[in-house]
């Protein structure tokens, strides 16, 4: 077996933090295609997968998860064979719900040991990642909800798409600041100011503690 398919089985959460940002990279080309929703779809359905993996490994309750992920896998399928706008806020919704109780399940698997492990490193990263996810379908279930929620300076007045609003996601989290993309509704303006202080705490509490981790020396 290849040392970096070994590496990867071994530190699930370098796999997860893998495919997340394979898809940063692939979500562009995706959505220039005719079916680039069907395999934008078809592709969370692997990042869906991967976090399911990774919520067995965590303290949290499984069945929650799996069943979200059932929800999703079948709201999917019924949004490609036929939109329903209604359909596609549920979807939305779910995966956002979704992606925020695996981040919730990963934050707790780094939290309940008293020495950072080489996988809970990786966590850090693929935590970081699905609270990205996770703001981007908020965004997204808030666009479908209130079209016009996100303006942006090219075609400030077309609706946002799935890269533009996790764009949106990653510098707010981040605290970069770097996006074009504002919001312009109330709601809208709300999740935000939530995934800023998100973001924030996440690098104060979580981080912070891991990184403290790493440098405790070893008990005698």
């Amino acid at each position: 077996m290849p040392k970096a398919h070994t590496y990867l089985i071994r530190y699930p959460s370098a796999s997860l933090l893998f495919v997340q940002l394979l898809g940063i990279v692939l979500y562009p080309f995706m959505e220039r295609l005719s079916e680039g929703r069907a395999i934008v779809g078809a592709f969370g359905i692997i990042v869906l997968a991967m976090s399911l993996r990774m919520v067995r490994s965590s303290p949290t309750i499984q069945w929650i998860a799996f069943t979200q992920a059932a929800c999703i896998l079948a709201l999917t399928v019924a949004v490609e064979f036929e939109y329903n706008t209604a359909l596609a806020i549920l979807l939305a919704a779910l995966e956002s719900s979704f992606y925020f109780y695996a981040a919730g399940g990963l934050i707790a698997y780094m939290m309940e040991d008293q020495r950072a492990s080489t996988d809970e490193l990786f966590a850090v990263g693929a935590t970081f990642t699905l609270l990205a996810w996770a703001f981007a379908h908020a965004f997204s279930v808030c666009q479908l909800l209130s079209p016009g929620s996100f303006t942006a300076a090219i075609n400030p007045e077309a609706e946002r798409t799935w890269v533009e609003l996790l764009f949106l996601s990653f510098t707010t989290l981040s605290g970069v600041g770097l996006s074009d993309i504002l919001p312009l509704r109330p709601f809208a303006r709300a999740l935000v100011m939530l995934e800023q202080f998100a973001g924030v705490m996440y690098i104060g509490l979580v981080v912070t503690r891991l990184v403290s981790l790493t440098v405790r020396p070893k008990p005698q």
